[in-house]
């Protein structure tokens, strides 16, 4: 089983250029929205915003499980997937739960990516809602 690293000091993310550069999109987002729309809303403005800063990126990317060599098509979906790199799932929730989490780490171990972010923008400063995984 791989252990996994939450990463959430400032100078930890400053490291990887593409996470700040991800998270300074996000905060863009946050600064001109604010706090209390849908997820779904979010998602497509930090879309647009990434491309913008020229990234590539796919939105609701499917992730298929396999199981005994089969792959199987369960439905999951990736928020946002920037420079086929880092996973960004993307909530609106009054506070992430260890559910969401356990989430995002799924989709990282069903996937060849090894980071991902977890990003909830109903928070008053946004920082205070993100977190950082790295396989």
């Amino acid at each position: 089983m791989k252990s996994y690293h939450v990463i959430e000091s400032k100078e930890q993310c400053q490291l990887d250029p593409l996470t700040s550069s991800i998270i300074g999109s996000a905060i863009e987002v946050h600064r001109n929205l604010g706090p209390g729309l849908l997820e779904s809303i979010y998602e497509e403005c930090l879309l647009y915003e990434l491309r913008l800063r020229g990234h590539l990126v796919e939105q609701q990317k499917q992730l298929p499980v396999v199981y005994k060599n089969i792959h199987l098509d369960c439905g999951y979906r990736l928020d946002l997937v920037v420079e086929n790199q880092v996973i960004l799932e993307i909530k609106s929730v009054q506070e992430l739960l260890p559910i969401h989490e356990a989430q995002l780490l799924s989709y990282l171990k069903l996937s060849d990516i090894s980071i991902g972010l977890l990003i909830n923008f109903n928070v008053r400063i946004l920082k205070e809602g993100i977190r950082r995984f790295k396989l």
